[in-house]
């Protein structure tokens, strides 16, 4: 089939090796999201999910088991290739064929930096064991620059639910509680990612205007979501019917209008946040702190007080205050003038021992 090219897209109904090789320059994405075959007999998967499959599109094509690890080596290699140096890969995986992904992956210069697990419900339905209800998601990064991580996309780092405690933090483990998407009665594929993971994914790893591709487009959720979100995709699917079932669908979305819908965060600016700090700064801190325990603050308040006048992040606050004490400031110790010489005149010596003059007199 002929590809689908929109402005904010390229997407080709091919093998997604040999279509990267020919479509794809080496260094030139941004971000990498994809959720490959997972080599379980997708074509059975209704008989797990216990899914009415009239509305899920057919043309799944799966991976044989004992192809899986070669397959795995060849798309990952491929994947390190385009993906430029700074760049991020996040690779949602079942657990079946985990260690293939993973084996192809240290295989390469890739760098892992989190293994995140993506907690579900409508879980695989089991009588005789354990509930299968959650995904693997790899992140990794190619090396070479600085990677790409909003900090503060979502959340600030000041922003607190009732209880106290960091939303920013809380949205950050390498836990994800994100429900898929009920779609009763509507036209689907085999598995689709749900908006809400993908968003969380490009918020933190890409800005507007970035490069986006999926190697396994699927059902075109991941394309969708970033265009969506104002940034640029790219991708592959190698089945004829699903593709043109799905391509079309990318005609219609309009760049940039999931962008309305996304929360703002509340973003303290303090101006000293990420600077180094200076033996005046640590004392300063150690002072103003101690200061406001003894009027009665409590440890809490006194963190946000001094945060907020030094203009630094409560967390750094935090960490320089355990800093100091386990090794508290030592004060820098002045050097010894003897009295006569502040006058200008020669120190005194004594009759029984003669000073030798230095020839850099303090």
């Amino acid at each position: 089939m002929e590809p689908v090219i929109t402005p904010s897209g390229r997407f080709y109904n091919e093998d997604c090796v040999s279509g990267a090789r020919r479509h794809i320059a080496s260094d030139s994405v941004d971000l990498i999201i994809t959720d490959p075959p997972y080599g379980i007999g997708g074509d059975d998967l209704h008989q797990h999910y216990n899914r009415d499959e009239d509305y899920v599109i057919d043309g799944y094509i799966e991976i044989p088991a004992s192809e899986y690890g070669e397959f795995s080596r060849d798309w990952i290699r491929e994947a390190e290739r385009i993906l430029r140096p700074g760049g991020s890969i996040y690779i949602v995986s079942g657990y079946t064929n985990l260690y293939h992904i993973l084996k192809a992956l240290r295989e390469t210069g890739l760098e892992e930096i989190n293994h995140i697990i993506w907690k579900y419900t409508f879980g695989v339905y089991t009588s005789r064991k354990y509930v299968s209800s959650h995904y693997h998601i790899l992140y990794y990064q190619k090396p070479g620059r600085p990677r790409r991580f909003n900090l503060e996309s979502r959340f600030g780092l000041g922003e607190r639910d009732p209880d106290g405690g960091s939303l920013n933090y809380q949205d950050r483990e390498d836990v994800w509680i994100i429900n898929r998407e009920y779609k009763p009665g509507q036209i689907k594929n085999k598995n689709e990612l749900p908006t809400a993971l993908l968003t969380k994914m490009i918020q933190y790893s890409s800005n507007e205007g970035d490069l986006v591709c999926d190697m396994f487009l699927g059902g075109f959720s991941t394309a969708k979501v970033a265009v969506g979100l104002g940034r640029r995709a790219v991708g592959f699917e190698i089945s004829p019917q699903i593709f043109a079932a799905r391509a079309d669908d990318l005609k219609t979305i309009r760049p940039g209008s999931l962008l309305p819908t996304l929360r703002t965060p509340v973003v303290d600016a303090r101006a000293n946040r990420g600077r180094p700090w200076s033996d005046a700064d640590k004392a300063a801190l150690k002072t103003r702190f101690d200061h406001l325990i003894q009027s009665g603050r409590t440890k809490k308040d006194a963190v946000e007080i001094v945060a907020r006048e030094l203009g630094r992040g409560r967390w750094a606050v935090e960490k320089m205050l355990k800093t100091l004490e386990a090794s508290p400031l030592t004060p820098s110790q002045p050097r010894h003038i003897p009295p006569a010489s502040r006058s200008g005149q020669p120190p005194r010596t004594s009759p029984e021992r003669t000073q030798t003059p230095s020839r850099n007199p303090p």
